[in-house]
């Protein structure tokens, strides 16, 4: 399971198994989300809505780099 960043207690990670679109997975506590990178769609979360938007600006902060390492994993 690559992890890409840990943040404010947020963890930023993908399963080494994963499937297209890329996205990303968020753990905080007993709180997660997946969010795909290329659009920040929110695709599930159990986060609040402050904690998501937080989510989200980190996500959209660091989109290139998490995208870079999601394509060199899966060589696409």
């Amino acid at each position: 399971m690559p992890t890409l960043l840990y943040l404010n207690g947020f963890k930023f990670f993908f399963y080494a198994n994963d499937h297209p679109p890329a996205h990303v997975h968020v753990l905080k506590g007993e709180r997660w989300a997946k969010i795909e990178l290329v659009t920040l769609s929110v695709n599930y979360s159990t986060f609040k809505n402050q904690e998501l938007r937080q989510c989200l600006g980190i996500i959209k902060s660091n989109q290139s780099e998490f995208l870079e390492r999601w394509n060199a994993w899966f060589q696409r």
